[in-house]
């Protein structure tokens, strides 16, 4: 089933990337494995996934331990600033930045533990009270205080869209996503480049991809529904 799920996904990616007048290059892939076991994570990577995202840094940290070197790992779930400690120097990057606090606590544990920290500030664009992300309105002031923070890098945006039955409907808020970017790289702050969005999900990445999206990150879309009683 994940082979046949991975490839349908593919297939929708480049379609999206070509509407779009991009390149499938472009497009990062983030295999949501979350609640899975590592005996899925596994058959995933028999087809080619090398790219994971994980929502919780316990459930990552086991993974990591039983799986190969070579994965790319995103923590893509709220972050708690005492779990800041257990991910330094083992994750590609942090989607989920979304305080000032928790930008010092993870420059302080990099500059501690001699890392060097990637991140993406998360925007809630629709402004939904149970999504974690602060405006963006606020945006452009966090990031320009995150960057005067050593040992930790603004990558880009990232937002979790609302849960539609249209994707449609989510295409003004990956159109603001994007403008925000721009406004941001507009202002050529240092340590900050906004090379990454990270936007659209199992339901909507493809009009993500039309709007910009670099990372989509796909979870039930590949493993199916999922498994809670794990």
């Amino acid at each position: 089933m994940i082979k046949e799920n991975l490839a349908e996904v593919e297939e929708k990616i480049c379609a999206a990337c070509k509407r779009a007048g991009r390149d499938r290059s472009e497009v990062t892939l983030i295999t949501v494995s979350k609640t899975n076991p590592v005996v899925r994570l596994k058959e995933a990577m028999d087809c080619g996934v090398s790219v994971f995202g994980e929502n919780k840094v316990q459930e990552m940290l086991e993974k990591i331990e039983e799986l190969p070197d070579s994965l790319e790992w995103h923590m893509i779930g709220h972050l708690q600033r005492n779990k800041v400690k257990y991910i330094m120097g083992k994750v590609a990057l942090i989607h989920s930045v979304d305080s000032l606090r928790l930008a010092q606590e993870i420059s302080k544990e990099a500059v501690k533990q001699g890392t060097e920290e990637n991140i993406l500030v998360e925007i809630n664009v629709a402004e939904e009270e149970s999504k974690f992300g602060i405006t963006t309105e606020e945006a452009i002031q966090l990031v320009e205080e995150i960057a005067k923070l050593p040992a930790i890098h603004v990558k880009g945006l990232m937002t979790i869209a609302p849960f539609v039955d249209d994707p449609e409907e989510n295409r003004q808020v990956f159109q603001s996503l994007k403008k925000l970017s721009v406004d941001i790289k507009q202002k050529n702050i240092d340590n900050v480049t906004m090379d990454v969005l990270s936007m659209g999900m199992t339901n909507d990445y493809e009009v993500a991809i039309e709007e910009g999206a670099t990372m989509i990150r796909v979870g039930t879309g590949i493993f199916g529904r999922r498994s809670y009683n794990l």
